[in-house]
């Protein structure tokens, strides 16, 4: 079968997120697919972006062919980033008609957070008789009204409305990432029985092939571990979404405990988050640059404990699936998540704490119980957590059950 998966921010490990669509493709090759990843030469959220000289252009990358269309950078999420949408959802459409005689997909997959590559994949899709699927990340236009505030009135929001309702009358299929959206997609036109929930998942040869730390990581590492008995880490994104105040906070009322708390990672906080550190005296916050994502099984293996927040937003209502809570279960550590959610992974899997979000003291109580179990008991909730991840977000069989 040929698939086309039109993924906006599709990266890859070398470059960075977005990564689902990589490790998808790669489990396709294996089941013998033949797969095409059409996504934009600019995205944010990529450490390094590919270099395109033309407004269609063609590379390969571990065995999966990627097609970069030429969009215009952009920072923030101002105009620019509008301009840079509108740019790649244009040109996808325009060439769809050439899309389809190259690549003769049988499947063809939107993908891109946004709902506007919906116009161009189910046209690509009827040109070439093929199903059109739509892979819904986030609820757009919901996400950018709820957490940037914009009315329904406002005219980007009404032109993703539009696209949303367009993409639910016509889809054959929805694969929802979040576990809670059928209801609201019916609402805007969908069939219920073209819905289908897959979350987000681990490459299994990730944790198999586990690289060794940097040195001045692990030294690091080392020098914390020899003033302090125990180690709370939290790993990914410094932004304000992830409520790391609190985490900090935490840390303060526990200066005498041993545990030291450990953020790694970058983002537009944590310069504020180092300076609240210093302002309240939480001496036992260490913070640690950013590493590739190669390494982050060996890095979380060097913690005793997790720890996952996120701001208190009704959006939340329709369940997450945060990458960084399947590499904590992989990593077979007990987690402390302080998240309000429409799902909670860490009670199904029972692998720790959940408690809710920006509550300083609940996070602090929740160490605290940890602290006081076994070595025995500790392993057992790691051990839950893992076997969680293993059954339900190894990306072979997410694959799989994408092409049921």
């Amino acid at each position: 079968m040929n698939i086309l998966l039109i993924n906006h921010y599709a990266g890859s490990p070398k470059m960075g997120m977005e990564y689902r669509p990589y490790y998808l493709a790669k489990e396709w090759l294996k089941m013998g697919h033949n797969v095409c990843i059409i996504s934009a030469s600019y995205a944010h959220i990529r450490s390094n972006q590919p270099l395109v000289n033309e407004d269609f252009q063609t590379e390969n990358i571990d065995g999966i062919k990627y097609i970069w269309i030429k969009t215009p950078t952009y920072f923030g999420n101002g105009v620019a980033r509008v301009k840079n949408i509108f740019v790649f959802s244009n040109k996808l459409k325009r060439n769809a008609k050439k899309i389809a005689s190259e690549l003769k997909p049988n499947l063809v997959i939107a993908s891109s957070t946004y709902p506007l590559d919906n116009y161009g994949a189910n046209k690509i899709a009827k040109l070439a008789r093929a199903k059109y699927y739509y892979e819904v990340h986030d609820l757009w236009p919901l996400s950018p009204m709820e957490l940037g505030g914009l009315s329904k009135w406002h005219p980007f929001i009404l032109c993703m409305q539009i696209a949303e309702n367009y993409a639910y009358r016509n889809v054959d299929m929805v694969i929802s990432l979040l576990p809670k959206t059928k209801e609201y997609m019916v609402s805007h036109g969908l069939n219920e029985d073209k819905w289908r929930y897959i979350p987000n998942g681990f490459q299994i040869e990730d944790w198999e092939n586990v690289e060794i730390l940097p040195e001045n990581i692990s030294k690091k590492l080392h020098e914390i571990r020899i003033s302090f008995s125990r180690i709370i880490a939290y790993t990914g994104s410094l932004g304000l979404a992830n409520a790391l105040k609190t985490f900090v906070e935490a840390a303060k009322k526990m200066s005498n405990s041993g545990v030291a708390f450990v953020l790694v990672g970058s983002g537009p906080e944590k310069v504020n988050l180092m300076k609240f550190a210093q302002k309240i005296s939480a001496e036992n916050v260490f913070f640690i640059d950013s590493i590739p994502k190669k390494f982050m099984p060996s890095l979380l293996s060097e913690f005793d404990f997790l720890y996952i927040g996120l701001q208190r937003q009704s959006l939340f209502r329709f369940g997450i699936s945060p990458n960084k809570l399947i590499d904590y279960m992989m990593a077979a550590k007990p987690i402390i998540q302080a998240i309000d959610a429409g799902n909670n992974m860490v009670e199904e899997a029972n692998c720790g704490i959940s408690v809710q979000p920006e509550n300083d003291d609940a996070v602090m109580e929740a160490i605290e119980k940890l602290l006081k179990l076994s070595a025995e008991e500790l392993a057992i909730l790691g051990a839950n957590g893992r076997q969680f991840a293993l059954i339900n977000h190894d990306y072979r069989i997410l694959a799989e059950k994408f092409l049921e």
